[in-house]
């Protein structure tokens, strides 16, 4: 599994989360970038991510209304997003907005490795 080059950027307005997926994605070989504040995803225009983490409530903006802007983008269509909610019902609207995938907090990080390395894998293969 080659993880080196690949970027994950995560997303989540609570500080613990972005440290705790943070030091294990970067343990596994990650390069990651985190932000608390969803606006700073719709800024990305350059150095995009191979996957974003998106959490679904996030202060000031909802991480579905973020992820319909990203899907709709031409740039960052295709970075696969998946989102996060503490919300187990929220499933279905975040797959309605264009997430790739949905994991429900808390969730367990094996099970979040496994949904990165489906989604990066894929990428850069014809």
């Amino acid at each position: 599994m080659d993880t080196k080059n690949k970027k994950i950027m995560i997303a989540d307005d609570d500080p613990g989360i972005v440290d705790a997926v943070e030091m294990l994605l970067e343990f596994e070989g990650y390069e990651v970038i985190s932000t608390v504040d969803g606006t700073t995803v719709l800024e990305m225009k350059e150095d995009l991510p191979d996957l974003l983490l998106l959490d679904i409530w996030m202060s000031g903006e909802d991480g579905r209304d973020i992820c319909r802007k990203l899907k709709e983008d031409e740039l960052t269509r295709d970075i696969p997003v998946i989102m996060i909610s503490a919300s187990r019902d929220v499933r279905d609207s975040a797959i309605a907005a264009g997430a790739d995938d949905f994991l429900a907090k808390p969730f367990e990080m094996d099970e979040l490795l496994k949904k990165i390395v489906r989604f990066t894998q894929k990428q850069g293969v014809a």
